[in-house]
């Protein structure tokens, strides 16, 4: 996936783990003593060696061991109760540890993916057109989970191996330094093959991270695009590509578990050689006499507290670089800055705003795109002005509305609102001022009355109702089963596009906006609702400079003033009767809705004789 600098330029000087450790703000103190105690109980598997070797030479098999046996029999029980509690003691001491490494792990998870949500929440439109759904969905659950397996898991894995082969490491060298020097031998040589298996498995994690969020874009555009597969009977095709990106990522996952596999048996074999090194070299030591059986026991005892971090040094190894890969893709976004943001200087503007929009000589175009979107666009609405857009698909209408409330930035020109760049003002105060409603219709899995006081969810049901009243939705609503608390589907699945379309344009003039900004608002309409709506928004009790693309004349035809708009230029603008009496677009649209010569009062007919 194509990313550009600035949405990857995260500090690199700032490693994985520094990040980790800068968001264990409030349990770093936790988290240390959860440390101190892998340490703790790691030294504390040496008191089971150690006191079985004293017991082993000092009553059991030593040249007194009767004799301290009779003597000094309290010792001997006082040494088997020190091993016994001292196993609870560390026993103990394992619980409460795992419940601090997972206290904390959870508690930085919830605080980065919330963290995270509301960076994704604050970007621009850039962003979103370039991170797919179905990728962002992924980093925010199975990458984070990666995340916090690494403060819950690896991290306590490698303290604990690194821990317990440096305690046995000394006690060995304290109780037979050849013995130790010839089962400690093996570690350079697994060094060696964990970093060969790292260079190998490094790549395939991150591969494997891009496999799984393509998959998850399939299924999420599949989901939410199920009208369109039924519509089209591609459920066989949308399952078959599925299958693909399924099959995909399971290969991918087998080629890296198969890199695992590929060193693991090296591994098990130098952790199964120590038994043998042991049994030569140790039986060795012990048959001359250097070595005492209880210390032989204390070796055997051991053993395993090599053998094992040996082993678990490949998975850990493993599971380090999935959280590399997957670290990567959350600090993307964690360190992502939206190009339209507040400016340091920025108005405070809580109070309404007036609603004088002015475009001067704005040019534009997409980051991704070579050609202007709007060349050269200048014109002015004064507060409570209707101005009506129209023009061909493709001509920069809905991108020339998204400058208002900064989805974009010009390339060139300037946008104002009273006077001031929008640029200027924070974009909380600007876009709070603005009412949108598009053609497609978004509509959340919530009841009719959530949707439609999104904006204010403390609006009081008589203002809801009000509202639903002027966008002609008041009806259909008192219809349904349980009115204004029908809970809708997602993204309104169970109502018409015409439905959808009024609880949105209800929905935009519900938090009485100072600029209604329209996009073909009431093309699922029929003509009869579309002249109520018209009606409606002409006695609106407040001021409101509406800014509206349509197609239809019905709906143009009373505005203040039209712009028609002809790759990314105003070819014509003026009043209804005024683009009529230039002959141009506008007048051969009006011949073709209404079927005969415009004249100056053609737009009287216009709602009785279109479509």
């Amino acid at each position: 996936m194509k990313k550009t600098a600035k949405e990857t330029a995260w500090p690199f000087e700032l490693t994985r783990l520094e990040w980790l450790w800068a968001n264990m703000k409030g349990y770093r103190a936790l988290y240390i003593l959860a440390i101190l105690g892998t340490f703790l109980y790691n030294g504390l598997q040496l008191t089971v060696p150690y006191f079985s070797s004293r017991i082993i030479d000092g009553f059991l098999s030593g040249p007194q061991a009767s004799e301290n046996l009779s003597a000094h029999r309290d010792q001997f029980y006082m040494l088997i109760a020190l091993m016994i509690g001292l196993t609870i003691f560390r026993c103990i001491i394992v619980y409460l540890d795992c419940i601090a490494y997972e206290t904390v792990s959870q508690g930085v998870l919830f605080k980065i993916r919330n963290y995270l949500y509301d960076k994704i929440q604050r970007q621009d439109m850039k962003f979103y057109s370039t991170y797919r759904t179905g990728d962002l969905m992924t980093r925010v659950t199975g990458d984070l989970d990666a995340v916090r397996h690494m403060i819950a898991w690896v991290i306590r894995m490698v303290i604990e191996a690194f821990s317990l082969l440096g305690a046995v490491a000394v006690y060995y060298f304290y109780m037979n330094w050849k013995l130790a020097l010839a089962l400690l031998s093996m570690a350079p040589i697994l060094f060696v093959i964990i970093y060969l298996f790292k260079t190998k498995v490094a790549p395939m994690h991150a591969l494997l991270r891009e496999k799984l969020a393509v998959m998850n874009t399939v299924a999420q555009e599949n989901i939410s695009g199920n009208r369109v597969v039924k519509a089209f009977a591609r459920e066989d095709y949308e399952i078959c590509k599925f299958d693909v990106c399924n099959a995909d990522y399971r290969d991918t996952n087998k080629k890296t578990a198969r890199v695992w596999l590929t060193f693991f048996p090296y591994i098990e074999t130098l952790a199964n050689l120590l038994p043998v090194i042991l049994l030569l070299v140790g039986g060795l030591f012990l048959i001359r006499g250097s070595l005492t059986m209880g210390e032989y026991v204390a070796f055997s005892g051991l053993t395993w507290a090599i053998a094992n971090p040996m082993r678990q040094l490949g998975n850990i190894m493993n599971e380090f670089q999935r959280f590399a890969a997957a670290s990567r893709k959350v600090m993307d976004i964690y360190y992502s800055e939206p190009s339209i943001k507040d400016k340091d200087d920025a108005i405070d503007h809580p109070e309404r705003f007036e609603g004088l929009v002015e475009f001067r000589d704005v040019t534009f175009r997409y980051s991704d795109g070579n050609l202007p979107v709007l060349k050269h666009v200048s014109f002015t609405a004064h507060p409570g002005e209707t101005i009506a857009i129209m023009g061909e698909t493709g001509c920069g209408k809905t991108s020339l509305i998204h400058l208002i409330p900064r989805f974009y930035e010009p390339l060139e020109g300037r946008v104002m609102i009273d006077g001031h760049d929008v640029s200027a003002y924070k974009l909380k105060d600007l876009r709070s001022n603005i009412g949108l409603a598009t053609q497609d219709v978004l509509l959340y899995s919530d009841t009719i009355d959530g949707n439609i006081a999104y904006g204010d969810t403390n609006m009081p049901k008589t203002e809801v109702i009000r509202y639903a009243r002027t966008s002609a939705a008041d009806d259909f609503i008192a219809k349904m089963p349980e009115g204004y608390e029908t809970i809708v589907g997602e993204r309104g699945v169970g109502l018409s596009g015409g439905q959808k379309q009024r609880i949105s344009l209800a929905r935009a003039l519900a938090v009485q906006p100072s600029i209604l900004i329209l996009d073909d608002t009431t093309s699922a309409v029929d003509l009869e609702t579309e002249k109520e709506i018209q009606h409606n928004l002409d006695e609106l009790p407040f001021t409101c400079t509406k800014i509206i693309i349509a197609q239809r004349i019905s709906t143009t035809k009373k505005a203040d003033q039209i712009l028609i708009m002809n790759h990314g230029e105003i070819t014509e603008s003026g009043t209804h009767e005024e683009l009529i009496a230039k002959g141009g677009y506008y007048a051969e649209l009006v011949r073709l809705q209404t079927g005969e010569a415009p004249t100056a009062h053609t737009g009287e007919a216009s709602q009785t004789q279109a479509g």
